[in-house]
């Protein structure tokens, strides 16, 4: 086997972009197709918990001078986990040893993404949405993006999220289930009048606050280790609702302006402590945007061959336990060690995808599993 056997990965995320970083370091041809226009990203979310998976993932993955600009760029570690009740008073606490610095708690999603980009110069091509692919005769596979263009490689990589083209073609009877709840994301910056609002406890790391009005909330700060240009430090915010407590069906949610849903939040926290309110109060309207969680369904093994999934697009969780980004991580790192050793071995690259899958496959529904199940306590008071 030729070690410059060309790669496809549709989905410049998290997974795609550290997968493409393992592999191009190790020799390979690889290319990255973004269905977005420019690297900022989508609304999917602002702080990144990474955890030691995670962290040992990107040691796999990364060259060390990109390894080191995430870990520069990342936040201040935290190490602790909490929740209370509406009027703050707390009914759970873990704490987490805050780690070395060579250690990464969190980071923020664009920056983060930035920093992964490193060094990948002429590999992502962005406005390129992959829409399906047919394997040809001699067993490569050649993708079409929208718009009429394709491409042909040894193997496509499916790292393009919850709404995959390449899962729906590879599996599709695979289903990813509505949970029942929405998340209004949004953030409140970190400045000389904001600061001094913020609960201690919530300065170390996630706090979730549950409200007898079948809302709750968690927060968790972004404190840039070095700070990127244009960047600012700031606190996470997320309200968590059923449509049905939200009194507002997707068709309609979805359709809010970023201030209408900051309306939204600062409305069903109102009877909450003081100190939650002024969090919600203080946050930037403009940076609200919605999403719906959801949760794969397990698949059953299938035929291994020149097509795979990774991350999202194969195991969608909810974002419970910030274990989401950590998983594509991990498959990442473990496709890209057995697909560098076939190539140096000189075996195929189904053998390779196989054993990835073999891995991958129970790893990523035990996962979910785990998160539902921490979904599920913590979602507890809010039927």
């Amino acid at each position: 086997m030729s070690d410059r056997a060309r790669i496809l990965i549709a989905g410049g995320g998290i997974g795609g972009l550290a997968l493409a970083q393992a592999l191009r370091q190790g020799g390979l041809d690889v290319a990255v197709y973004e269905r977005d226009p420019t690297p900022q990203t989508r609304n999917q979310g602002y702080r990144i918990h990474i955890d030691q998976d995670g962290n040992a993932a990107l040691r796999a993955c990364l060259p060390a001078s990109v390894l080191d600009r995430v870990r520069r760029t990342s936040g201040i570690n935290g190490d602790l986990v909490a929740a209370y009740t509406q009027r703050l008073e707390q009914v759970m606490a873990q704490t987490f040893p805050g780690g070395t610095d060579d250690e990464i708690t969190n980071v923020d999603r664009e920056t983060f993404r930035r920093g992964l980009l490193t060094g990948l110069t002429g590999a992502v091509h962005f406005g390129h949405a992959v829409t399906g692919y047919r394997v040809t005769a001699a067993g490569r596979v050649r993708v079409a993006f929208a718009g009429g263009d394709s491409a042909e490689g040894d193997l496509l990589v499916g790292a393009d999220g919850a709404n995959s083209a390449v899962r729906r073609q590879l599996l599709p009877d695979a289903v990813t289930r509505d949970v029942g709840l929405r998340c209004v994301y949004g953030r409140m910056p970190i400045d000389e009048t904001t600061d001094p609002l913020i609960p201690a406890d919530f300065n170390r790391g996630f706090c979730w606050v549950a409200g007898e009005q079948g809302f709750g909330a968690g927060f968790a700060p972004v404190r840039f280790r070095s700070r990127p240009d244009g960047a600012t430090d700031y606190l996470m915010t997320t309200l968590v609702a059923s449509p049905e407590r939200l009194g507002l069906p997707d068709e309609r949610l979805f359709r809010l302006a970023p201030r209408e849903l900051w309306k939204i939040a600062v409305t069903a926290t109102a009877g909450w402590h003081p100190a939650v309110r002024e969090l919600f109060a203080h946050a930037d309207g403009d940076t609200f945007f919605p999403i719906a969680i959801r949760a794969s369904e397990p698949v059953e093994p299938w035929e291994s061959g020149p097509v795979t999934l990774l991350g999202d697009a194969v195991h969608t969780m909810p974002p419970t336990g910030g274990v989401g980004a950590n998983a594509a991580l991990r498959d990442a790192a473990t496709l890209a060690g057995e697909l560098l050793s076939a190539v140096r071995a000189g075996t195929p690259l189904r053998d390779a995808v196989g054993a990835y899958e073999r891995v991958m496959l129970p790893r990523g529904f035990d996962t979910i599993e785990g998160s539902l199940r921490m979904a599920s306590q913590m979602f507890a008071t809010l039927g």
